[in-house]
C-alpha cells in the first residue's frame, strides 16, 4: 500500500468517518425510555444507511438486527456504541476488526466513577489506539449535523442548520443548549458533545472544525483542557480562520472541585488558562447569554476593522445603555463628522441628539430610519452600526426591519440590531434573523458583541505583528550549556535551591542585566569588595538553604562604610545561625548600592501541572503579595508579546514616567522578558525563579536579587510538565558547507524573521513559484503580512520550517532558501516541500535541506514522510529519488508523489 493512501484511508482523520455515510448502533433497542430506542429512532429519521446491533433481538422496529458488528453484511464508518461500561473493551475489539473509522461510546461508568472506571477507559483507548480507530466520548450525548441532518445522539429533536459550531463535555447541558436553541431559532453547523476526552479530544475537533467551509464561529463549553499543547495548537490555526469563544467552568475552587468529580479530570489554574486563552485568541465569555449573542454576531456579519460604533435609536436610554456598555468593553462612539451632522439636521426633527448616539426620537417610522442609515452608511470615521428600536405608538417594527434588511445588504461593515420588547417586536425581530442579522433583545448584549469582535480582530492580530529581534540562536544554544553546568553541580551536591550568586549567573547567560554580585567568605573579604566597587553596598546573606533571606534579617541595604559592612556581616551571620544553622551559612554577597530613581518590577516563573512553565509579570518589591499587580504568559514571548504582558498592569502605566522617574527604556524590557521567557522553556530542572526586583530606569533593566529552586533531582526529566507551547528547537540548527564552498546556517524559523522573508521572495523567479506552490502567486500575494506571520509564527510542534542563511561578514544575513515538514493532523506522518532562490540553485542546498528534513522527520518519530511535485519540476523529482523517496505520478492531480518510509531506514 501506498503511504499517501493513509491522507484518505487513514487511521486517525475524523474526516474518514464524519459526516457517517454508514452507521452501525450497538445496542439498539425497542425499550421505552431507553438510550437504544432514543438513538434509533433518530437514525430511522435520517434515512441513511444504519444496522441495529443487538445480539438477543433478530429485528428491532421492522429493521433486521445483527448479533455484532463482525456480521454486518457490509463495513460502516461509524459505530455508536450504547452498551454497559463492561462490554465496551469487547465492543471496540469487534470494531477494529470490521475495520470501523470511528466510534461513539455513549455509555458511562469510566474515570469519572474513579479507579476502576479510570482502568476500564484505558483499557478501550489502547485497544482503539492498536486497531487504528478513533473514539469519542465515554460519557457522552453524541453528535448531530444538521446540514446532513444526522443525529447520533439520544435527545430528541434536529436543530436548525446554521454557522456555530457546538463542543460540549456536558452531556446533560449540551441537551438543555440544544432544547434551548429550538426557541432561539439557532441555527448549528455542529453538536458534538466529547465527554470525557479518552481519545478525540478539543485539538481534533478543532482541526476538523478549521476544515468545514459550514462553520463560522466555534462555542465550547469546557470544563477540562485535557492536552493543553492540542488544544493550544488547534486553536491558534483554526482562530485564523474563524473564532473561538470558550465558557469555561470552574473558575472557583469549588467549581473546580465540582467539575473533577463529573469529568474526572483537573480543571488547572484559572489564571494559567486565561493566559492561555490569550494566546491564542481564544475569547472566554463569562455566561451562556453571552456565550450565544457573541455567536450570533460573529457568525452572521463580518467583524468590526476598529472599535468605533455609530449607535441609531429611537429612545436615548436605550442609546446611553448601549454607550456604557461599549465603552466598559473595549469600544468606542465613533466621531460624527460635521457634513454627517448636517446631513442628519436637513431632515430630523429639531430634538434629535445632534450627535453619537444617534437619536432620532420616540416618533421615528420606518422611513426615518431608513434615510438616517443612508446618511450613516457614508461616514467615514466608523466601524459598524447598531440599530435600536423600542415599540412606541408610531413605531413599525416590521417594516423598519425591512428597511433595515435593504440597507444590510449592500453595508460591508457590521450591523446590528436590538429590538427591544416582547410579542409587539416579534414578527420584526424574526424579520432580522432571517436574513442573518445579528438581533439582540438588550442594548448592552448588542453594544458587548461588537466591542468583542473588535476584541478578537484587534487581539489575534496583535499576537502576530512581527516582533523586533532579540538575540541570535548561537547565543541561546550557549546560555542552555552554561546553565546546565551550574544545575549540574547542584545535582552533585543534591541542591534544590540556587543561591543569588548562582541564580544570576544563569540570569547573565541568557543576557539579562544583573546587578553585580561578590561573594564573601569573611568581613575582610567583605570589605576589600566594598571598597573596590565603592560604597555605599548592599550585603546578602550567600545560602542554600534559606529561601527568603529578607524574612530572617539576611539583606542588609545601604551600608556606607567598612565599621557598618563587619557589623552587617556578624549581624547577617547570627540571624542565620539562629533560625538555621551554621552549615546555612555560606557568607555573604556584596552589591553595589542602586541610588536612582527608578520602578521595582518582578518576573517570576513557576510550572503549572497542565501548561509547564508559567511566566509572571508585574509591580515588584517588598510589596509584591500586598498590590497583587500581575500578569501571567505561556512562555516563550515574543517582543510583541512581552509587550501584551507588560500592558495587562497596572504599573504599565507608571513606566512611561512620574514624578521624577524617567521613562523607561521599552524596547530594553521587551528584550529582558523574552529572553527570561527563553530561560524558563529552556530550563526544565527550574522549579520556580524570581527576580524581585527587577529594577528599572531609563536605559537600566537590571535584577537586583534572584532566587531559583530547582525541581528535586528525584523526580526524571521526562516527569516534569513540558512547556504548552513548544520552545525554538535548538536542536534543529546546523552549520554546513554547499558545493561551492559556501557555508551557510540551516535553522527553524522565527518570528521576526519576516523582513527577511519578504526580500527573499524578491529573488524568486515565476517558475520557482510555480513549482512550489502549484500556481502563479504574485509576489504581493506571497509577501502579505497575514500570509508571512502564518509562516514566521511556526508551531514547532506542527510544522519545522527550516531557512538557509549565508554565513558571510561581508553580507547581510539574508535567507537563500526554505524547507518546511508539515506533519498531518492525526497521522504518524509529514508533508516535505522546499523552495531556494534562483542564483543560489544547484548547489547541493536542495539535497542537503531534503537531509535535514529526514532527519527531523526521524527525531519526530514520524513514519513516513511524502512531497508532491509537478511533472516538470525535474530538479526535485531527481533528489528525491536520490534521497530514497519513491516516485509514482498520481493521474487524478496530475504530480508526482515522492514516498519515504522512515521504519525502514532504522
Amino acid at each position: 500500500m501506498r503511504l499517501s493512501s493513509k491522507l484518505v484511508r487513514g487511521t486517525y482523520g475524523l474526516r474518514n468517518f464524519l459526516p457517517p455515510q454508514r452507521v452501525a448502533l450497538v445496542g439498539a433497542s425497542e425499550k421505552p425510555a431507553s438510550v437504544g430506542r432514543a438513538v434509533m429512532e433518530n437514525l430511522i429519521k435520517w434515512g441513511g444507511v444504519f444496522y441495529p446491533v443487538n445480539p438477543y433481538h433478530s429485528e428491532i422496529f421492522g429493521r433486521k438486527s445483527y448479533p455484532n458488528i463482525e456480521s454486518l453484511p457490509e463495513s460502516v464508518d461509524l459505530a455508536i456504541i450504547a452498551t454497559p461500561a463492561s462490554t465496551v473493551p469487547a465492543v471496540i475489539e469487534d470494531c477494529v476488526r470490521a475495520s470501523v473509522k470511528g466510534a461513539v461510546v455513549l455509555s458511562a461508568g469510566f474515570k469519572e466513577i474513579g479507579e476502576s472506571g479510570r482502568i476500564l477507559e484505558e483499557k478501550v483507548v489502547a485497544i482503539a489506539k492498536q486497531g487504528g480507530l478513533r473514539l469519542i466520548g465515554p460519557n457522552c450525548i453524541g453528535l448531530i449535523l444538521p446540514h446532513a441532518r444526522f443525529n447520533g445522539t439520544f435527545l430528541t429533536g434536529m436543530p436548525k442548520a446554521g454557522h456555530i459550531a457546538f463542543l460540549s463535555q456536558s452531556g446533560a447541558l449540551g441537551a438543555a443548549v440544544l432544547d434551548w436553541s429550538f426557541s432561539k431559532n439557532i441555527g448549528f453547523s455542529a453538536f458534538v458533545s466529547l465527554g470525557s476526552m479518552a481519545d478525540v479530544d478539543w485539538g481534533d475537533i478543532l482541526f476538523f472544525l478549521a476544515e468545514d467551509s459550514l462553520t463560522r464561529v466555534i462555542l465550547i463549553y469546557m470544563e477540562s483542557i485535557g492536552d493543553p499543547s492540542s488544544f493550544l495548537s488547534a486553536a491558534r490555526q483554526v482562530n485564523f480562520q474563524k473564532p473561538i469563544l470558550v465558557l469555561k467552568a470552574g473558575r472557583s475552587k469549588e467549581g473546580s472541585r465540582a467539575a473533577l468529580s463529573h469529568t474526572g479530570s483537573m480543571t488547572g489554574s484559572d489564571e494559567v488558562l486565561d493566559a492561555a486563552f490569550l494566546r491564542t485568541g481564544v475569547l472566554r465569555v463569562a455566561s451562556f447569554s453571552e456565550f450565544f449573542s457573541l455567536a450570533s454576531f460573529f457568525s452572521q456579519r463580518p467583524l468590526p476593522v476598529g472599535p468605533r460604533l455609530v449607535i441609531l435609536t429611537n429612545a436615548g436610554g436605550a442609546g446611553v445603555l448601549a454607550t456604557d456598555r461599549l465603552v466598559i468593553t473595549g469600544g468606542e462612539l465613533a466621531n460624527l463628522s460635521e457634513t454627517t451632522i448636517q446631513n442628519l439636521n436637513e431632515f430630523l426633527p429639531q430634538a434629535w441628539s445632534h450627535g453619537n448616539p444617534v437619536d432620532i426620537i420616540g416618533d421615528a417610522d420606518a422611513q426615518r430610519y431608513h434615510r438616517a442609515l443612508d446618511i450613516l452608511s457614508k461616514e467615514k470615521n466608523t466601524d459598524g452600526i447598531l440599530v435600536i428600536l423600542t415599540k412606541q405608538a408610531m413605531t413599525d417594527p416590521e417594516e423598519t426591519a425591512k428597511q433595515v434588511v435593504l440597507f444590510a445588504k449592500n453595508y460591508p461593515k457590521p450591523i446590528l440590531c436590538c429590538w427591544m420588547g416582547g410579542e409587539s417586536v416579534h414578527k420584526g425581530r424574526v424579520i432580522l434573523e432571517k436574513e442573518a442579522i445579528p438581533t439582540f433583545e438588550f442594548p448592552e448584549e448588542a453594544a458587548e458583541a461588537f466591542s468583542f469582535g473588535w476584541l478578537h480582530r484587534k487581539s489575534f492580530s496583535a499576537l502576530y505583528e512581527t516582533p523586533m529581534p532579540v538575540g541570535e540562536t548561537d547565543e541561546l544554544i550557549k546560555a542552555k550549556e552554561n546553565s546546565s553546568a551550574i544545575i549540574y553541580q547542584a545535582k552533585e551536591k543534591n541542591l534544590t535551591l540556587l543561591t543569588e550568586y548562582e541564580s544570576k549567573k544563569i540570569l547573565r547567560f541568557y543576557g539579562i542585566d544583573v546587578n553585580e554580585t561578590f561573594l564573601a567568605k569573611d568581613s575582610e573579604e567583605a570589605i576589600s569588595i566594598a571598597e573596590e566597587i565603592g560604597y555605599p553596598v548592599v550585603a546578602k546573606l550567600n545560602s542554600t538553604q534559606v529561601t527568603h533571606k529578607s524574612d530572617i534579617g539576611g539583606v542588609i541595604l545601604g551600608i556606607s562604610d567598612k565599621d557598618s559592612l563587619k557589623r552587617a556581616f556578624e549581624k547577617i551571620r547570627q540571624n542565620t545561625i539562629k533560625r538555621f544553622s551554621e552549615h546555612a551559612f555560606g557568607g555573604i554577597t556584596i552589591q553595589k548600592m542602586i541610588t536612582e530613581k527608578g520602578i521595582e518590577l518582578i518576573l517570576g516563573g513557576s510550572v503549572d501541572p497542565q501548561f509547564g512553565p508559567v511566566m509572571l509579570f508585574g509591580s515588584g518589591g517588598v510589596f509584591v503579595e500586598i498590590y497583587k499587580d500581575r500578569a501571567l504568559a505561556l512562555p516563550p514571548l515574543t517582543t510583541v508579546l512581552s509587550s501584551i504582558l507588560i500592558g495587562q498592569t497596572k504599573i504599565a502605566k507608571a513606566l512611561d514616567g512620574f514624578r521624577g522617574v524617567p521613562p523607561i527604556d521599552r524596547q530594553k524590557l521587551n528584550q529582558t522578558l523574552v529572553r527570561f521567557s527563553e530561560l524558563l522553556v529552556n530550563e526544565r530542572r527550574i522549579k520556580e525563579i524570581d527576580v524581585n526586583p527587577l529594577f528599572v530606569h531609563g536605559e537600566k533593566v537590571i535584577a537586583l536579587d534572584a532566587r531559583i529552586i530547582l525541581h528535586p533531582f528525584s523526580l526524571e526529566d521526562n516527569s516534569i510538565p513540558s512547556a504548552s507551547i513548544r520552545p525554538y528547537p535548538l536542536e534543529y540548527i546546523w552549520k554546513e558547507i554547499l558545493l561551492d564552498g559556501t557555508k551557510v546556517l540551516i535553522r527553524p524559523i522565527k518570528p521576526e524573521d519576516e523582513p527577511l522573508m519578504r526580500e527573499f521572495h524578491k529573488g524568486l523567479s515565476q517558475e520557482s513559484v510555480y513549482y512550489r506552490y502549484f500556481q502563479n502567486l504574485s509576489l504581493e500575494e506571497r509577501i502579505d503580512h497575514q500570509r508571512l506571520s502564518r509562516i514566521c509564527f511556526s508551531d514547532y510542534s506542527i510544522e519545522i520550517v527550516l531557512v538557509v542563511q549565508v554565513l558571510s561578514a561581508d553580507q547581510p544575513a539574508e535567507i537563500i532558501g526554505v524547507g518546511r515538514l508539515g506533519k498531518y493532523h492525526g497521522f504518524e506522518g509529514a508533508e516535505f516541500a522546499l523552495i531556494i532562490q534562483d542564483r543560489w540553485q544547484n548547489k547541493g542546498l536542495g539535497t542537503l535541506l531534503v537531509r535535514k528534513l529526514k532527519e527531523i522527520g526521524r527525531k519526530e518519530k514520524l513514519s513516513w514522510i511524502i512531497g508532491r511535485m509537478l511533472p516538470l519540476n525535474e530538479s526535485m523529482k531527481k533528489i528525491a529519488d536520490k534521497e530514497g523517496f519513491s516516485l509514482y505520478f498520481d493521474e487524478s492531480a496530475h504530480e508526482y508523489i515522492a514516498e519515504l518510509d522512515l521504519r525502514k531506514e532504522l
